[in-house]
């Protein structure tokens, strides 16, 4: 009989795993709150144009996704994790040549392709690596790496931009962070899986896992969400609320939240309660939506006339959103992989994940071209939208199409 002592989890190669995911999404972070600011600024682009150019990112990232579950599932991981790194990488040098717009969307549209990838690939070889006993734990916990990425990257990035007014250092610190996630990984010793033999005959379910498809349209709403938040946060809260240095507070804040609620909800996903966590964390994220732009709209209106009220509302909806997503992303991640069997975990993964690219992708363009119409109030408003639609979806449908659906 295996003992608790033997079924460690935060084994040598877990840790090593959530440290190269730590740096994967630092090196995104660090970057992400600025970009708009990045073009309008070096190329003048317009906020349609903004919200074009960085969805690209997001699209080719979820072209590559069902072809990244399959390649996981279906080759040496190691191998596919570190040839995904090593992309994921170079292409920040990219930034650095491109000189005009085009050549930026180009780079930044390619990038997108080895995040996809990457991310697939870094969080399956995690489950690999964990006790069969402690997965489900371990998969809420693994997201902590990346929530800590989101409190320190965006404050970092912000810090040295008004300390330097240089985005080119910006370009060469994400690069060099990405080289040492990408050795980090490197050494990490995986547990040899079988690989699946080919199959005659193509299915989609070797793509996108099919059994799960509802969870995947309700994670959409959520990326949708999130992907306006986080894209949009910095130049709303400059044009609208005149606040040029709160961004990187926000998103540390934000991060408080993700961390908290990862390691509030442990014991419970540890116990099972997937679908108690994904409706508490739904709930608070749409009330952290609301408020973030409920108090500037009644400042505006003057029902609520003071500054206090405002950054009430900005900073609290942080540390809701973050509590929300916190509890919702591993209890999503988990119900996906609930639904598939062991042969198809790349495969679960890669779903979720896509799902929330074509979210956040959505949130992106569609973002810029709402902005651009009616004003960044008018945007979040949408996001508010979108939230209840998702909050009202989980529990008039996807609940129960879960609990159906799960395998023992």
């Amino acid at each position: 009989m295996t003992t608790q002592r033997e079924e460690r989890l935060w084994n040598k190669n877990y840790c090593k795993v959530m440290a190269a995911n730590f740096a994967l999404f630092f090196a995104f972070y660090v970057l992400t709150p600025l970009l708009p600011l990045y073009l309008s600024e070096t190329f003048g682009a317009t906020k349609d144009m903004i919200g074009l150019v960085l969805s690209g990112y997001t699209i080719t990232a979820l072209l590559f996704r069902p072809f990244s579950g399959y390649v996981v599932d279906s080759f040496p991981r190691k191998t596919v994790l570190m040839v995904c790194f090593s992309a994921f990488a170079i292409f920040f040098a990219g930034y650095l040549a491109a000189s005009t717009l085009l050549l930026f969307t180009i780079v930044r549209t390619l990038h997108g392709g080895p995040f996809g990838a990457l991310t697939v690939a870094n969080s399956t070889v995690a489950i690999d690596v964990l006790p069969s006993s402690r997965r489900t734990e371990g998969i809420g916990y693994y997201g902590l790496s990346n929530n800590l990425a989101m409190a320190i990257a965006p404050t970092i990035g912000i810090f040295v931009y008004r300390l330097t007014s240089s985005f080119e250092l910006l370009f060469w610190i994400a690069l060099a962070v990405a080289c040492a996630g990408w050795l980090v990984d490197a050494t990490i010793k995986p547990t040899e899986k079988q690989i699946i033999k080919k199959k005659n005959k193509l299915s989609l379910d070797r793509f996108f896992l099919v059994r799960g498809w509802l969870l995947g349209v309700n994670m959409v709403a959520f990326g949708f969400c999130f992907g306006v938040l986080s894209n949009y946060l910095a130049i709303y809260g400059k044009e609208q609320l005149g606040m040029t240095a709160g961004t990187g507070t926000y998103f540390m804040l934000c991060a408080v939240g993700l961390m908290a609620s990862r390691i509030q909800g442990g014991k419970a996903l540890r116990k099972g309660r997937l679908t108690q966590n994904a409706a508490e964390g739904i709930v608070i994220s749409l009330i952290g939506y609301t408020l973030f732009i409920l108090m500037p709209t009644l400042n505006q209106f003057s029902i609520f006339n003071s500054q206090f009220s405002i950054l009430i509302g900005y900073y609290g909806s942080a540390l809701l959103i973050g509590l929300g997503n916190g509890h919702m992303w591993p209890a999503f991640q988990n119900m996906t992989i609930s639904v598939s069997d062991n042969s198809q975990r790349g495969t679960a993964n890669s779903t979720i994940l896509i799902s929330w690219d074509v979210g956040m992708g959505l949130g992106i363009l569609l973002g810029g071209i709402i902005a651009e119409v009616l004003g960044y109030a008018a945007t979040f408003w949408t996001v508010v939208l979108v939230n209840a639609i998702g909050t009202a979806l989980f529990f008039l449908a996807t609940k129960a199409f879960f609990l159906e659906r799960r395998l023992s």
